[in-house]
């Protein structure tokens, strides 16, 4: 009788930490995207050291900031000497506000899973060597405040949808190879011109029903 009892307490026992652990691992998604990002990089100098999987909560890593709900609020690797690209998993970061990887030698293009980091106060890529177009998709940040991506190799034209972005107060695409014309609808009404500086394809500010917004950008 006794040992029936044990076997039902191991079997209880078991069960309850089989539980826990598939609890851990589907409360961690955040850990995962970011430990995607590591893999997706090279890291001679071992900023990302801390960056273990196999911890709880990515919460304890360098660079890494979180709420009190244990979700990632910011990544801080400007200047970092990485290299690589973005992973797409980056944009399961739900309650990310601040993406900072500016000063790097990150290459590829931007994905379009970023769009979905709908929180994002801060988008900061400049100084990297990414190519390929700005994203449409990012018309979803509608928290987005600071948009700077200048001092790579990006092309294609700045989307128009980014116009419904009225939050936005910074955008600096300075220094890549964008085409087409300057939009000054919505948030670029106040946007310096020289913030799209030293793009060879700009065609200067939009002229609205007079210009096709894609004229020269193929």
């Amino acid at each position: 009788m006794a040992s029936r009892k044990n076997c039902e307490l191991f079997l209880v026992a078991s069960l309850t930490l089989t539980l826990v652990l598939i609890n851990l691992v589907e409360a961690n998604p955040d850990g995962d995207a970011l430990y995607a990002l590591r893999q997706s990089l090279s890291d001679p100098d071992h900023v990302l050291e801390s960056w273990d999987p196999n911890l709880v909560t990515p919460c304890t890593w360098f660079h890494v900031s979180c709420n009190q709900d244990q979700r990632v609020t910011r990544v801080d690797l400007g200047n970092s000497n990485l290299s690589g690209h973005i992973a797409p998993e980056l944009g399961n970061l739900e309650q990310l506000q601040f993406l900072e990887l500016y000063k790097n030698n990150i290459q590829g293009t931007i994905p379009s899973e970023l769009g979905n980091l709908k929180n994002l106060i801060s988008f900061d890529l400049y100084n990297n060597n990414l190519t390929g177009n700005i994203p449409t998709s990012l018309v979803k940040l509608t928290s987005l405040v600071f948009f700077r991506v200048n001092d790579n190799r990006l092309t294609g034209s700045v989307p128009t949808e980014l116009r419904k972005i009225p939050s936005i107060k910074v955008f600096d695409v300075r220094n890549n190879d964008l085409c087409g014309p300057i939009p000054t609808e919505g948030p670029f009404e106040y946007i310096p011109l020289e913030n799209f500086e030293n793009n060879p394809r700009l065609e200067g500010p939009e002229l609205l029903g007079l210009a096709s917004y894609d004229t020269n950008c193929n």
